[in-house]
């Protein structure tokens, strides 16, 4: 059976929930391999509307185990308000399992997030305030928190005293705020650990005997191929893999049981945050993109930047993460257009560049080379078959096709659940 990777294939909030939401009815476990708080999905059931931030989508299905694994960053009180938020509604939440190895995000890890954020003034990175960047720092500079070391006072303190060591040094004399104490911060992640502890467990393993059972597991990665760490616009990125890559590390799981890699792309281009972005739009052009198209974030709420669909990314993005099969989102929002721009080359300096500089300068000061596409005026919501589609649509979506070098499976015609085109089935990479 397969073990599937879905991963976003611009700058993130392409849809990857409603990806893992379409094949939920038929898998058994869903994975969140990398990220934090920092990003969400959002799910739309009938009438319901859930934002999900921390949690991975597949906890929304009944019989779905979901998983928080290795790579993610956890902070415990987003994690029980959103649990809390889920059970008033009547979803049942007990079947979430969490890696022992997963990191801990602290107080002291927001407080510093903030700060220095604030302290970069003009030269801001864009991050969401939330500590997960923090978090990786320690997680690499082998002074983080696990979250097994919630079940061991004596070390839980030991690590607390010697993280805090360096940054209370960096919050008064650098920031000119107050030291955290050991205590304050030993005590609110104890608070957490007497519910915590029944979720806890080596998901590693757990997952890959999930698979020698012939289980169904997805993987589900939070940003997007854009934001990866190595991969992304850096400095501009997250602070955790987020290609297909990171599915491996980010949950033990390995790199030959990943049978097939969706990448999750909209019809056109959206970011959050600072970095280059070559098709932005700063016209009313993308203002109607984001107005029709809801551009805000599931998490932040802030403004999305918007522009036109980017070809030689998503040339990238197939390369990078070998996408076997792409979910186009939110054709729908494009109706009503009488031409549709597509970035398919770049110019620099009066170089044209078919593929994504390798330099971050030169894609800084890329501007695209656009391309026009008939548009359409039909509402094609209720198109559940291709055909269905008015003509124009079809070439459309056939022509993103062909260049970006791989099947479009899935193309999603609306915000609903059941609003989506099935060309191939993503759970039969053969078909």
């Amino acid at each position: 059976m397969p073990a599937i990777v879905i991963v976003g294939a611009q700058w993130g909030d392409e849809g990857k929930g409603k990806a893992t939401d379409l094949l939920a009815g038929r898998i058994d476990f869903v994975v969140k391999f990398n990220g934090g708080n920092n990003a969400g999905h959002t799910v739309v059931v009938g009438d319901e509307k859930y934002a999900l931030h921390l949690l991975p989508s597949g906890i929304l299905t009944p019989g779905v185990t979901p998983v928080i694994s290795n790579g993610v960053v956890i902070d415990l009180e987003v994690l029980f308000e959103e649990l809390d938020a889920l059970s008033a509604r009547g979803v049942d939440v007990s079947k979430l399992k969490v890696s022992s190895h997963a990191h801990v995000i602290t107080h002291y890890h927001r407080t510093l997030d903030k700060v220095t954020e604030r302290f970069l003034g003009k030269r801001q990175l864009g991050t969401t305030g939330r500590g997960i960047g923090p978090t990786y720092a320690d997680k690499i500079n082998r002074v983080g928190i696990r979250i097994q070391d919630l079940f061991d006072e004596n070390i839980l303190r030991q690590k607390v005293e010697g993280a805090l060591d360096i940054k209370n040094h960096l919050l008064v004399k650098v920031y000119n705020r107050r030291a955290i104490t050991v205590d304050e911060i030993v005590e609110d992640l104890l608070s957490y650990r007497d519910r915590l502890a029944p979720m806890v467990t080596d998901t590693a393993l757990l997952l890959s005997t999930a698979l020698d059972e012939g289980k169904t597991v997805v993987f589900e990665g939070g940003q997007a191929t854009m934001l990866d760490v190595d991969h992304g616009t850096y400095p501009f990125v997250t602070s955790s893999n987020a290609t297909a890559g990171g599915a491996s590390t980010g949950s033990g799981v390995a790199p030959w049981r990943l049978d097939t890699i969706v990448g999750i792309i909209k019809a056109y281009t959206t970011r959050v945050g600072s970095g280059p972005f070559p098709t932005e739009l700063h016209d009313d052009s993308g203002e109607w993109l984001r107005q029709r198209g809801g551009e805000f974030g599931t998490t932040t709420g802030r403004p999305r930047r918007c522009g036109w669909f980017d070809v030689p990314i998503a040339r990238y993005t197939t390369r990078i993460n070998g996408v076997t099969d792409y979910v186009l989102t939110k054709l729908d929002v494009l109706t009503g257009l009488e031409q549709i721009p597509v970035c398919v080359a770049y110019d620099v300096d009066g170089t044209r560049w078919e593929e994504v500089p390798w330099s971050q300068s030169d894609f800084h000061h890329a501007t695209p080379i656009l391309e026009n596409f008939p548009g359409w005026s039909e509402d094609i919501s209720g198109a559940r078959h291709f055909s269905d589609l008015p003509q124009n649509a079809q070439d459309y979506v056939l022509a993103l096709e062909k260049m970006m070098g791989q099947r479009i499976s899935v193309i999603g015609v609306g915000p609903g659940r059941d609003e989506v085109i099935v060309r191939h089935d993503l759970l039969d990479n053969g078909t």
